[in-house]
């Protein structure tokens, strides 16, 4: 299987809960140069909310969601 974190070169959003018991991880990397990672269900939640709001998909349409 690819690796699929992100990089600089390959920006994205990538999260993983390999179990339901464990901790979810998760790791950003914005084509600006912002980078982030967390550990833990909410915090992961909290990543992907603020990535999609001003990262990765916002970059494209101003920087608002639609």
């Amino acid at each position: 299987m690819a690796d699929l974190t992100p990089t600089p070169d390959r920006p994205g959003l990538h999260v993983s809960k390999p179990s339901p018991t464990s901790p979810a991880t998760g790791s950003a990397i914005c084509h600006c140069g912002a980078s982030a990672t967390a550990t833990g269900d909410a915090q992961v939640k909290a990543l992907v909310e603020g990535y999609t709001a001003n990262h990765g998909p916002a970059h494209h349409n101003g920087g608002t969601r639609r």
